[in-house]
């Protein structure tokens, strides 16, 4: 019989401790400890070969064999841009997001799409019945994909062992149990463990894991810290339910990079890929309304233009109240700065509000002159020409500073019908201008403004 014992799990980070304290010595969050019953098995299962126990030896680095990476291409494009190029087989993926943003549909949907893949997919939370009904409504049903609900890891391992899938989506990992954990399911002991098996499976079979994972009122993924640390692949799906887009980000990626993004658009029949999403973000444009900039921004290799909004009024009260969506508050704080101190315009007794359209998050510095003039356009109530667009850094001195793949900027705006793109002057030196579109170059932010509001 397995040995019992008991031991205490930080909520926050998942660090073990024989006894309870107060404070976590891991994460050095308070009252965090909660104590849990712990029974582990005394032999571990090797899934590709049972009654191998021959133990692996170290190897010389020049003796280890490197071959091409090769990937599962899935007909999902967003979803392949987000991972970096398609799937690699063994890696473990995690899929976060708020209840009903789509997580389950999206896997679902990726399931379905692919018939010659067999995909084995474990349901925790919802009957066959409902799936069923799901699934019917996304697409059609196919043969080779494989439904079981079950919540016991053993269970669940074994039945993958008979089918031999070449793909596996857990919905969700906070549901299942392992008999060798005597604690309830969704404990981080239970998490840990059931977690570690799958993924154990996974590598030892070239198996690739899909996670959907539940998350915190705060945000973040729920269960202990070490299972974003476990799994390859991190991925946030985000969005607000009032709107129908959705964004897929990576917050960690051990095969691609964690720039990209991959928007969707809900719909009845499921997840739609929004191919061009600049097209739809900067639609409704609106010559005769000031206070709206469009911008060239960069989402990993995707250039993205963006409408930039700002509204302008005097203070109702004393402090003036500062509020941006989508957009560092911080940093819009520092743009303001910068225009009452290097250009003399007075914002100090004005609200300023700011939005990014479309419900996306901008981190690109190439949004600041975007930023500034939409703001200045607010605030002196004149129009900004809707057929030019922006892409700058703006300096604490008040220059405009150049911004990487300036190419794909200028092509993007030329591809969508722009007349004119800014550009600082540094950007002159090897830039490639398409036909179609003028590209006026700036060093100053002052030169800028006389420009667009002369």
């Amino acid at each position: 019989m397995a040995k019992i014992k008991k031991a205490f799990f930080c909520k926050n980070c998942g660090y073990e401790s024989p006894k309870w304290a107060g404070k976590c010595s891991s994460c050095g969050e308070w009252n965090t400890f909660t104590e849990e019953v712990v029974s582990r098995g005394n032999e571990k299962v090797n899934y590709t070969n049972p009654s191998s126990k021959v133990a692996k030896t170290p190897k010389n680095l020049s003796q280890v064999e490197v071959g091409g990476e090769t990937r599962i291409k899935i007909k999902n494009q967003e979803l392949t841009r987000v991972l970096g190029g398609g799937i690699v087989p063994g890696s473990a993926v995690l899929i976060g997001g708020e209840p009903g943003i789509g997580k389950s549909t999206l896997m679902l949907q990726v399931a379905l799409e692919e018939p010659n893949l067999k995909t084995l997919y474990v349901s925790g939370e919802e009957s066959e019945q409902q799936i069923k009904m799901r699934a019917e409504r996304i697409s059609t049903d196919h043969a080779n994909f494989l439904l079981l609900t079950e919540t016991n890891t053993q269970n669940i391992i074994q039945q993958a062992l008979q089918v031999k899938p070449n793909m596996v989506i857990v919905d969700s990992i906070q549901t299942l149990h392992s008999s060798l954990i005597d604690s309830s399911p969704g404990s981080i002991s239970q998490i840990r463990e059931s977690a570690g098996e799958i993924l154990r499976y996974g590598k030892e079979t070239n198996t690739p894991i899909f996670f959907i994972g539940h998350i915190t009122k705060e945000g973040v993924i729920a269960g202990p810290k070490i299972l974003e640390h476990m799994v390859d692949t991190v991925l946030q799906f985000e969005g607000d339910r009032n709107h129908i887009y959705r964004l897929l980000r990576a917050s960690k990626n051990r095969f691609g990079s964690t720039n990209e993004l991959g928007i969707f658009e809900m719909k009845g029949n499921g997840l739609r890929e929004v191919k061009n999403p600049s097209e739809i973000l900067i639609s409704n444009r609106n010559a005769e309304l000031s206070g709206s900039a469009i911008g060239a921004t960069m989402e990993g290799l995707r250039p993205l233009l963006i409408e930039t909004q700002a509204l302008v009024s005097t203070a109702a009260y004393g402090t003036p109240q500062r509020q941006a969506t989508g957009f560092d508050l911080r940093r819009l704080h520092m743009l303001l700065a910068v225009l009452e101190k290097r250009c003399g315009f007075r914002l100090a007794a004005k609200d300023v509000f700011l939005n990014m359209a479309g419900g996306l998050r901008i981190d690109d510095p190439a949004i600041d002159l975007a930023v500034v003039c939409s703001i200045l356009s607010s605030s002196e109530d004149i129009a900004i020409n809707p057929k030019i667009c922006l892409a700058a850094e703006i300096g604490l001195s008040g220059e405009v500073r150049p911004v990487t793949r300036a190419d794909q900027r200028v092509a993007e705006a030329q591809k969508l019908g722009f007349e004119q793109i800014i550009l600082s002057s540094y950007n002159k030196k090897g830039l490639n201008i398409p036909k179609g579109i003028e590209v006026i170059f700036f060093a100053k932010i002052n030169d800028v403004f006389r420009y667009l509001f002369a």
